[in-house]
């Protein structure tokens, strides 16, 4: 692609581009992943072994809240040093093919060791599930770490002018994969949710092949690569931080999405527990929601494409705040299911424009030669959210156990907080990003 063409690709060129549609093909087969082992399945799984009165119910919020924050936590040590890996080899799909890999095997051991009848008992729960939870662990991490080089690609594949839509129709296919990997609930019965994680491995497999074999890396040559060893880029990672006055823009989004991230993350892993827990939703009627929200992340995906094009992806950041907080205080206070269904589908078309807009925004204020190490930045800063929104959120199911439903409605509601605060510091940010806007 010729970063330098003055006259901008139709749509439909961009999305027919082969290295853009196997690119975003990996949307559809990591969101497979992401929304049948993150949201859905390892949630039930974890409530049918747990959960088997009120109060441990609400462990079972805790089970899932720390194993999350876990993954994330691991992330948190890494991601940056994949940023800095970026721009010293330019190597990016070498680095998803090997992470994605580690996942998908990681995902197909969920299934093997959920499958094992064992009285044993290790941390207070049967073997079999512990087991389960150091694979979800190892195959969320890597999955994690292969977003880091995946959104980083994104900028290789046109101008900062079709990034929007580029950023859109990534995010809005990988949703349709929520809906095709959804059909191995066809294969579950209640109780036997563990036999929904091979089926999610081999479509996770499947789908990330166009990337694997089309896609090529630009590797920077030997001789202009930086000298130093892997870990030297935890002192680029500080020294960035230095700069800050250089790059106020950026840290000022990076902080903001810290808060606005906490949110996302902490909903994606609860969202099944507590649409079924609290607001009585039974394990199918959760799956039409999940689905319809779903559709609306697709909607809300090529939509934001636009309207981010339109009026800038620092106001379109804002308005996509504003949504998640109206979706959380409507599930906060649900009461009947019509409710969650609002706060559901609002939420879906949050997610993902928050993906579509804040990915536009990184491209749009960080320098081509440190593009990858702010990619690496902005998964720190999403990830460090990851670990401290699950832990709280867990951390007052459990304290508050006793309580029942009132315990997990409290830990919603503290997202709400961490939303509005990110977005108070969002506003504060200064940038002009009317260069992209449509005239």
């Amino acid at each position: 692609m010729d970063k330098q063409q003055t006259t901008p690709r139709s749509p439909i060129a961009l999305y027919l581009s082969l290295p853009i549609l196997s690119w975003a093909f990996y949307d559809f087969a990591n969101t497979i992943f992401s929304s049948n082992i993150n949201t859905v399945f390892f949630p039930f799984y974890t409530d049918d072994v747990i959960g088997t009165s009120v109060a441990r119910q609400q462990v079972a919020s805790t089970f899932v809240s720390y194993a999350n924050a876990v993954a994330s936590f691991f992330l948190v040590m890494f991601s940056p040093l994949f940023g800095v890996w970026i721009d010293r080899t330019g190597y990016k799909k070498r680095f998803i093919v090997w992470f994605a890999s580690i996942s998908i095997v990681a995902t197909f051991m969920m299934g093997v060791f959920g499958g094992i009848q064992s009285e044993s008992l290790v941390w207070g729960v049967p073997l079999s599930y512990a087991l389960v939870v150091i694979s979800f662990v190892i195959a969320k991490f890597f999955f994690n770490s292969s977003l880091v080089f995946y959104d980083s690609m994104m900028s290789d594949l046109g101008t900062k002018q079709e990034m929007p839509l580029i950023s859109g129709f990534g995010v809005a296919v990988g949703y349709i994969g929520t809906i095709v990997g959804l059909l191995v609930y066809l294969m579950v019965s209640d109780g036997e949710y563990h036999k929904a994680f091979i089926p999610t491995a081999i479509l996770y497999l499947l789908f990330s092949l166009p990337l694997f074999f089309i896609n090529k890396d630009t590797p920077i040559p030997k001789s202009q690569r930086v000298k130093g060893s892997f870990f030297d880029g935890y002192k680029e990672i500080m020294q960035t931080f230095k700069d800050m006055k250089t790059h106020k823009p950026v840290f000022t989004f990076l902080i903001a999405y810290f808060f606005i991230n906490d949110a996302i993350a902490t909903t994606i892993a609860m969202m099944a527990i507590y649409a079924t827990v609290i607001v009585g939703f039974s394990s199918g009627q959760f799956i039409i929601l999940y689905l319809v929200s779903t559709i609306s992340t697709v909607i809300g995906s090529f939509i934001f494409g636009y309207i981010t094009k339109r009026i800038g992806s620092k106001n379109a950041v804002s308005i996509v705040a504003i949504l998640m907080i109206t979706a959380l205080i409507i599930a906060v206070f649900a009461i009947d299911q019509w409710m969650f269904w609002i706060a559901g589908s609002m939420f879906g078309v949050s997610l993902g424009s928050m993906w579509v807009t804040s990915r536009t925004l990184i491209v749009e204020l960080t320098p081509d030669d440190k593009r990858g190490q702010f990619f690496g930045l902005f998964a720190f800063s999403g990830k460090v959210s990851s670990i401290i929104g699950p832990v709280l959120y867990g951390t007052i199911t459990y304290a508050l156990q006793d309580y029942g439903p009132l315990a997990s409605r409290i830990a919603l509601s503290t997202l709400i907080v961490m939303t509005v605060v990110g977005l108070i510091i969002h506003l504060r940010l200064k940038h002009d990003s009317s260069y992209v806007k449509i005239t």
